[in-house]
């Protein structure tokens, strides 16, 4: 299972946002004129709570303006989420940053764009038909949504040029990249009858969106400062850009501050235990805002605080308590390597050389393989795959003893109960034809069999194969995020097929699980922007239109963005090219070794020390019960604050992720999201987005500005530009003599 970008489950953003729901509505429920809309709504309270059952279909949605600004954002936000995808501090700049520049620059274009009406073709069209209205805003954000997440396919273009050293080439790669995210499309439209037109599908994470658009755009008597939002958002975007300069370039150590490692320099134990990149990061600390709000955590502001207790303390029992035991215990012979890296070792506890055990087609030679010596992992590398495979059956454990009875129920109504109002109100519009979306399929699924077969990414018919898993699962997983906001990671499921029917072939391996996983996963997430367009009654043509065109740009954007830095950035993805360390693909990388050219038979079969691990599903399955029944006796205990699935969160990105990453944004949360919450709670009902969304931009602007300013500068070599204060946790404990 790559760890990489799917974790077990689903994000702990997604998760709050079905269980946190109380929190959503106490500060949606003053949203002026919501209680004359009870009388024909939603029989669904959350939804009732969140959307209004109006609309006013003559609202222009596709415009001049917000193609500008939907296309703007895409590229922006395409270009900046891949640029940091590659550092070793890497960030995501969300949509809730697009919901808020986008607000502003919209009211700006109505105020300065001429209203002069053009004629072209027949058409008549304005550059600015009037105000900026809550229906452009939305299409902005869908168009922008297309890039919060880079493609994951072009994980598989960086290993394949950086690590098998097999460059793919860019309109190959073009192609490869296009072909997996738009496929998805297919799947989203063919399943809007079972997962977007039911009322019971509610798709909660959708209606935080929706909350936020009304705020913007409706009375409100929300109160809390003297200060809007866009001012605090560019006050904290001005603060957060200037501090960068100092962490980013004049003194990086600020973003690692080891106390162990001050204290005992020369100690291995304090070093392993005190480092972040080596080590299990306990009492380090950082005053880098990309190592607070990272790709892995997200924005501490984005979770309450209960939430982010469940996640720490998984991360706490994982890291803290369990990592250490086994490595001191010497465990599979893991004091040959660091206690934390995700790179693959030898039995020797060098690192793994795959050049040695392959053929010149890329496969593996199983006598250089069975010379060579067994691939080995490190203790927390390793119990990462068993803790995903007992976070996805817990997933599924808890999903089925917390949200089975409202699953089955919802999926009754959605066969019985009458369309609600919102599909009443979205008949208005022409609903995109099935032929759109079967053209879409055809013409992607040929270039997928025509992209793996002519550049050897994988044989046609496993194209095929891959396609059914999508087909299967795409209605099913879609109705449990519908319902409980969870996805369960189905990644395991295809890096199993594919390891076991093309054992020895890495490559092959991640092209499928792209084909077999990503195609879902990327269907529904169309779907769930398809609800939200369903929501705030957005003509569903302008949406298709909006969807695609915003994944075309983010496609070409990240894979120039991709080979730019592959091409100009001396020493990329190894340690001498920090901070382009590309820890992100290195693990998807391990993966592909671990599950495609080494395999799962070899890895995880009866003969392998790591076999073990693989009934962890056992605890996985069994962890939610006792909660579970401690809440049917005692409905009112601090155990209902306890959510299984969030605890094994923090393992799906351990590694990659810098091991102290969880410490720092579990400090921020506390300060933004207990003390400012629980005691300035109008404040934070007010800007907390807004700060969010200042501190993220900043710093993902400063961050490019630095190196575009420094890239040829040579810095002073001083204590404060080293960001590695414990050298001595790269060492293995075994292989490391201590000084006497």
């Amino acid at each position: 299972m790559d760890v990489n970008k799917e974790s077990s489950g689903s994000s702990h953003d997604d998760f709050i946002s079905s269980s946190g729901m109380h929190d959503m509505e106490k500060q949606t429920k003053n949203v002026d004129g919501m209680a004359d809309e009870v009388d024909d709504d939603s029989p669904f309270e959350m939804v009732r709570t969140a959307v209004s059952n109006k609309d006013s279909p003559e609202l222009p949605c596709l415009t001049f303006r917000s193609w500008v600004l939907g296309i703007g954002f895409c590229a922006a936000l395409s270009f900046v989420n891949q640029f940091y995808w590659f550092r070793e501090n890497s960030i995501i700049l969300g949509g809730f940053v697009v919901q808020l520049i986008s607000f502003p620059l919209g009211y700006l274009m109505a105020l300065l764009l001429p209203k002069r009406t053009f004629n072209t073709f027949g058409w008549s069209w304005s550059l600015n038909p009037g105000p900026f209205n809550i229906k452009e805003h939305v299409i902005v954000s869908i168009f922008a949504g297309a890039s919060v997440g880079t493609a994951y396919g072009i994980d598989v273009v960086t290993i394949k040029r950086m690590w098998y050293k097999s460059g793919l080439g860019f309109g190959p790669s073009v192609l490869f990249i296009l072909t997996s995210q738009i496929m998805g499309y297919s799947f989203a439209g063919f399943s809007r009858k079972f997962l977007v037109y039911p009322a019971s599908m509610i798709w909660p994470a959708s209606l935080i969106s929706v909350t936020l658009f009304r705020t913007f755009h409706e009375v409100q008597s929300i109160g809390g400062g003297r200060f809007t939002r866009s001012q605090i958002f560019w006050i904290c975007f001005i603060g957060s850009f200037a501090w960068y300069f100092i962490p980013g370039v004049i003194f990086p150590a600020l973003g690692f501050l080891s106390i162990l490692c001050f204290a005992a320099p020369g100690n291995i134990i304090a070093n392993q235990l005190g480092d972040a990149f080596n080590g299990v990061g306990m009492l380090n600390f950082s005053l880098d805002w990309s190592y607070i709000s990272s790709a892995y955590t997200q924005s501490p502001i984005a979770i309450p605080w209960v939430y982010a207790c469940n996640v720490f303390v998984g991360f706490v029992i994982i890291m803290w308590v369990a990592t250490p035991i086994g490595y001191y215990t010497n465990t599979w012979d893991t004091q040959l390597m660091p206690m934390y890296s995700a790179s693959v070792y030898t039995t020797n506890g060098s690192v793994f050389d795959i050049h040695q055990v392959m053929t010149n087609n890329g496969m593996l030679d199983v006598e250089k393989y069975a010379s060579y010596g067994p691939l080995r992992l490190t203790f927390a590398f390793a119990m990462t795959y068993g803790l995903g495979f007992a976070g996805l059956v817990n997933l599924i454990s808890y999903i089925a003893l917390n949200h089975g009875p409202s699953i089955m129920e919802q999926m009754r109504q959605a066969r019985t109960l009458n369309e609600d109002v919102h599909m009443r109100l979205m008949r208005v519009y022409k609903e995109v034809p099935h032929w759109w979306y079967g053209v879409t399929f055809v013409i992607t699924f040929a270039l997928s069999i025509v992209t793996c077969e002519v550049y050897n990414l994988m044989p046609w018919y496993w194209v095929i194969v891959a396609t059914v898993i999508p087909l299967v699962f795409t209605v099913p997983i879609g109705i449990i995020q519908a319902i409980s906001n969870q996805q369960p990671g189905l990644n395991v499921i295809t890096e199993f097929i594919i390891g076991y029917a093309r054992a020895g072939d890495p490559i092959a391996n991640v092209t499928f699980k792209v084909y077999g996983y990503i195609t879902m996963a990327q269907a529904l997430a169309l779907v769930s922007d398809q609800k939200l367009g369903h929501y705030m009654k957005i003509p569903p043509r302008d949406l298709f239109i909006a969807q695609l065109v915003g994944t075309i740009i983010a496609a070409f954007v990240q894979l120039g963005v991709a080979f730019w830095l592959m091409d100009t950035v001396a020493n990329i993805c190894t340690p001498e090219g920090f901070p382009f360390t590309c820890i992100q693909a290195n693990t998807f990388f391990s993966a592909s070794v671990i599950w495609g050219l080494v395999g799962p038979e070899r890895m995880f079969g009866t003969s392998s020390p790591y076999h073990p691990i693989l009934y962890l599903f056992i605890l996985g399955a069994l962890l939610p019960v006792p909660f579970w029944l401690w809440k049917q006796k005692f409905p009112t205990s601090w155990i209902r604050h306890v959510h299984t699935p969030l605890l094994f969160i923090a393992s799906g990105f351990m590694p990659p992720a810098p091991s102290h990453v969880y410490t720092n944004w579990f400090i921020g949360c506390f300060f933004f999201n207990y003390l400012w919450h629980k005691y300035r709670n109008a404040q934070w009902n007010r800007y907390a987005f807004a700060l969010s969304a200042g501190l993220d931009s900043g710093l993902a602007i400063s961050g490019i500005v630095t190196y575009f300013a420094f890239m040829n500068v040579k810095m002073p070599d001083w204590w404060g530009y080293n960001t590695h204060h414990c050298p001595l946790a790269a060492h293995g404990m075994s292989s490391y003599e201590q000084p006497v």
